[in-house]
């Protein structure tokens, strides 16, 4: 979630506005419910980075920007990685609500990963690569 916090200062498009702030909501609640059952365990938890101010999307320079279809792609491929880490926790989790809780997240990244494919493929950001054609047999 690092990265993520920061990101809602740095987009103009609207839609994808509302999905970040979504995916944000949704780690944090997953950090509640591990923290919830870290410190249940007796686990002591460090402390978290200050937090960073915001910035208005014009105090930013066109070239240090980071564009929408940019940012779409980040959180992409962090809610694809998300996804892989929940299915290992389920998968080598000995305890049952552990396995549950991951499930839990599992599905909620899933089902936001499919909100994200939707909104690439609306919004054009998504460059499927070419087709490929068998050649002729005399190739």
């Amino acid at each position: 979630m690092p990265a993520i916090k920061y990101w809602p200062t740095k987009r103009g498009d609207e839609d994808l506005r509302k999905l970040v702030d979504e995916a944000i909501d949704q780690c944090k609640q997953e950090k509640r419910e591990i923290e919830a059952l870290l410190k249940e365990n007796g686990v002591a938890l460090p402390p978290d980075p200050p937090e960073r101010p915001n910035a208005c999307l014009n105090d930013i320079p066109a070239g240090a920007r980071i564009n929408d279809p940019e940012i779409a792609a980040m959180l992409s491929r962090d809610t694809a990685t998300g996804l892989i880490a929940c299915s290992t926790m389920i998968g080598q989790a000995i305890c049952e609500d552990i396995g549950l809780l991951f499930g839990q997240f599992h599905m909620k990244k899933a089902a936001l990963g499919g909100k994200l494919l939707r909104l690439l493929k609306q919004k054009g950001w998504l460059i499927p690569p070419p087709l490929h054609l068998a050649k002729g047999e005399d190739c």
